[in-house]
């Protein structure tokens, strides 16, 4: 976990004159140039380190500067510790509770209390109410082959059901919209692609090492996309199911109707994901227009009692 290393050469920067960036990727087996990119997230944060070539060349912390417990206010100290703690809560690792403890070590006595008070105020709580229990254990397994590079196969239902059994380079975990994912090259596809984890069955780490490629982060902002694709519908719904609405627009969109009913301005994309959210109100929801996507719930609705019917 990045936070933990950089938390460490921080530490060893600080117990030692000087080090070389090999002897560093060496001590947490990674390669020289994730080093690279290491010190220079800590020069960023505020720390200067100068780096110095030739025969006993490396990294240190410029001369007359020392790190104080007070560098960091009780906000700082209190969002990090919020941080870790979501993560140590849902993908457990011995990495992780040290990097919580030496977190801790940087916290005065006189500030003990205020930080423990701040950091209590918001729980992020990762770990869904219900869902696919192997997830959490998935969570660990990845994690494992992402620090060992090592090849990951699993079963994977695709789009409309499509099973396909999939050999795949990890590269990032990722949790977005409430749902954890992790990108990775994929043998059989040939590039890069994305995982759903609740998706995944029987998955294994192999033997196999792989060499890593290069890796380029996956693009998650799709706003401009999604409101691209957006259209506008009229839903007339029932008090009893606004909170569920509520998940999908603002109370602004929402006009009263009678005492009972409400006009909802709502956001909609043509698919069949959007079309099933419609259907989870049941008959709580009627879509008012457009007329051509009320018909297609009229259609859909149909399939649905037809089936029952039978």
């Amino acid at each position: 976990m990045k936070i933990d290393r950089l938390v460490s050469i921080i530490m060893i920067l600080l117990n030692k004159e000087r080090i070389g960036a090999q002897e560093l990727a060496e001590m947490f087996e990674v390669s020289p140039r994730t080093i690279y990119r290491d010190i220079e997230s800590i020069n960023m944060a505020g720390i200067p380190i100068r780096s110095t070539t030739g025969v006993g060349g490396g990294f240190e912390i410029m001369q007359n500067y020392k790190i104080e417990k007070n560098v960091f206010s009780s906000a700082d100290l209190s969002a990090i510790l919020m941080g870790l703690s979501s993560l140590t809560d849902m993908v457990r690792g011995d990495e992780l509770i040290s990097a919580l403890a030496k977190v801790k070590s940087f916290i005065p006595n006189d500030r003990a209390k205020d930080i423990e008070i701040r950091s209590n105020q918001v729980r992020i709580d990762l770990s869904a109410w219900i869902g696919n229990n192997n997830v959490q254990q998935y969570l660990g397994i990845i994690k494992t082959a992402l620090q060992e590079s090592r090849l990951l196969s699993f079963e994977y239902v695709a789009h409309h059901g499509k099973k396909t059994v999939r050999i795949v380079e990890p590269y990032q975990l990722v949790f977005k919209n409430s749902h954890w994912y992790f990108q990775g090259y994929c043998y059989e596809r040939n590039d890069f692609r994305l995982f759903r984890l609740s998706r995944i069955a029987n998955l294994h780490m192999k033997e196999e090492k792989f060499v890593p490629r290069d890796f380029q982060k996956a693009i998650f902002d799709s706003r401009e996309i999604f409101e691209t694709m957006t259209v506008r519908i009229k839903l007339r719904i029932h008090e009893s199911v606004m909170d569920r609405v509520l998940d999908y627009c603002s109370y602004d969109h929402f006009l009263p109707a009678d005492d009972e009913h409400y006009l909802v301005d709502f956001p909609f994309i043509e698919n069949d994901y959007n079309y099933d959210i419609l259907l989870s109100f049941g008959s709580k929801c009627e879509c008012l227009e457009p007329p051509h996507i009320r018909e297609e719930m009229k259609r859909k609705t149909h399939d649905l009692a037809n089936i029952y019917a039978n």
